[in-house]
C-alpha cells in the first residue's frame, strides 16, 4: 500500500496520526525543496523504529563519540568486528557487549537520535510525503527503538508552542550566542541547573545554536530554549548574522554618510546635531554596534555621561571587541565617579590585540586616565578624561 501526496493538503501530523491508528509498517520518506532536506522514518505496528535525515547523517558511533559517550577505541573494535569479522549485530548491541556502554544508555541515545529527526520533519508546512508499506528490511546497522507515536505527535505540538514564544530572539538555528557584559553593580551569584551551566560553557560568541547543540548531544530545541533564558536573564547575548549581514550590506552607504555627518558634527562640537545624526543612524541600524558607539561618544561631549554608558554597554554587548567602545566608556565611567570600573574598562582596552593605529595613538591618554582614575577611586570626586 502507498499513501503519498504534498503536505499542504495532508499535514505531517495527520499522516503520523494516520499510520498511528492504522498500525502500519513501512518507510515514510517526507522531502523539502525548499530546505533542500529528506528524512526518512521506519514505522513498525504504527511506532516509530528508525528515523535519518539528510542534514544530519552522522551515524550512531559518530554521536556517541563525539559526547564522550564512548572512547574512539571502542567504536573503532566493534566496526572491526562488523567490517571484518563478519559479526552480525547491530553496532549498538556490540557496544553494549564490549562494555563500552550500558543497555540503558544505548537507547537513551537512539532515542534522542530518532526524536530529533522527527521533530524537524514535524516543522514543515510544505514538501512531499510518501509512505511505502512493507516489512523493515533496510533499517541501518545501528540499533532501532519504539517509540509511540502519539507521544511523539503530543511532545512535537508542545515545542512548536514554545517555539512561537522564543522564536523573537531565537527565530533560526544560526543566531550566534556571546557572554554578556557583567553588569555594572558586579551583579549576584548565578543559580543556574546542571544542563544551563553545560550550554553557557560552550557559548563562545562563535558557535550558533545548531553547533552547541552538536557539541553537547544535546536537542537543538532544549538548546534553544535554555540560552533564550539565559538571554532573558542577561547572562548571554543573541545576535542573527544573518540580519547583521542583510543590514550592513543593503545599508553601508546610508550608514557611512549618517557616521560621516556626526563625527563632523561633533569636530565642530555641534553636539545635538551629531546626536541627531546617531540617532537617525541607530532607527536604520540598530544592531550595529558603531551607531551606539556614535550615540555614547555623542553624550559623553553633551555632557551626559550617564546616558553615554548606557548606549556604549549595548555596542559592545553586540560587540564586545570593539576597542573603542570600551575606551570611551572607561571615560564615561570615570566621568560619574566609578573609578573602579572604568580602570577595568581601560584594561580591557589595553589587552585587545587587534587595536587599530587610531587606537593605538590613544595610549598615553588613557595611561594618564587610568592613572588618576586609580588615584581618586574611592574619593567621590569627579573626574573628566
Amino acid at each position: 500500500m502507498a499513501i503519498e501526496g504534498p503536505l499542504r493538503e495532508l499535514g505531517i501530523h495527520d499522516v503520523f496520526q494516520l499510520l498511528d491508528l492504522s498500525r502500519k509498517t513501512g518507510v515514510l520518506r517526507v522531502t523539502s525543496e525548499v530546505r533542500h532536506n529528506a528524512g526518512t522514518i521506519h514505522f513498525e505496528d504504527g511506532t516509530v523504529a528508525y528515523a535519518e535525515i539528510r542534514s544530519n547523517p552522522h551515524p550512531l558511533g559518530s554521536l556517541l563519540l563525539r559526547t564522550g559517550k564512548i572512547a574512539e577505541a571502542d567504536l573503532e573494535r566493534a566496526r572491526d568486528m562488523q567490517q571484518r569479522q563478519g559479526d552480525k549485530r547491530r553496532l549498538g548491541e556490540i557496544l553494549v557487549a564490549l562494555g563500552a556502554i550500558t543497555p540503558r544508555e544505548l537507547e537513551r541515545q537512539l532515542r534522542f537520535q530518532v526524536e530529533e529527526v522527527i521533530f524537524e520533519v514535524m516543522s514543515w508546512r510544505e514538501g512531499y510525503f510518501s509512505f511505502t508499506e512493507g516489512p523493515l528490511t533496510d533499517v541501518p546497522p545501528a540499533g532501532t527503538v519504539r517509540i509511540p507515536t502519539e507521544a511523539l505527535l503530543m511532545e512535537g505540538a508542545r515545542r512548536i508552542d514554545e517555539w512561537s514564544r522564543i522564536e523573537s530572539r531565537i527565530p533560526h538555528l544560526g543566531v550566534i550566542a556571546a557572554l554578556a557584559p557583567p553588569p555594572s553593580d558586579g551583579g549576584g551569584e548565578l543559580d543556574l541547573l546542571p544542563p544551563e551551566w553545560e550550554v553557557l560553557a560552550a557559548v563562545d560568541g562563535q558557535r550558533d545554536v545548531r553547533a552547541i547543540a552538536r557539541e553537547l548531544g544535546r536537542s537543538e530545541f532544549d538548546v534553544a530554549k535554555t540560552l533564550f533564558g539565559l538571554e532573558s536573564a542577561g547572562v548571554v547575548v543573541l545576535a542573527d548574522p544573518g540580519t547583521l549581514r542583510r543590514e550592513r550590506t543593503s545599508g553601508a552607504t546610508d550608514l557611512a554618510a549618517l557616521v560621516g555627518q556626526a563625527e563632523e558634527a561633533l569636530a565642530r562640537k555641534d553636539f545635538e546635531t551629531a546626536r541627531g545624526m546617531a540617532e537617525q543612524a541607530g532607527s536604520l541600524y540598530p544592531h550595529d554596534p558603531v551607531v551606539h558607539l556614535l550615540l555614547g561618544r555623542a553624550h559623553l561631549a553633551a555632557g551626559r555621561p550617564a546616558e553615554a554608558v548606557e548606549e556604549l554597554r549595548r555596542g559592545l554587548m553586540l560587540d564586545p571587541l570593539l576597542a573603542s567602545g570600551h575606551r570611551y566608556l572607561g571615560y564615561a565611567l570615570a566621568a560619574i565617579g566609578r573609578f573602579a570600573e572604568a580602570v577595568e574598562q581601560w584594561s580591557q582596552w589595553e589587552r585587545l590585540a587587534a587595536r587599530s593605529e587610531t587606537e593605538l595613538a590613544q595610549q598615553e591618554d588613557v595611561r594618564r586616565a587610568k592613572t588618576a582614575a586609580q588615584t581618586l577611586a574611592g574619593t567621590g570626586a569627579g573626574f573628566h578624561g
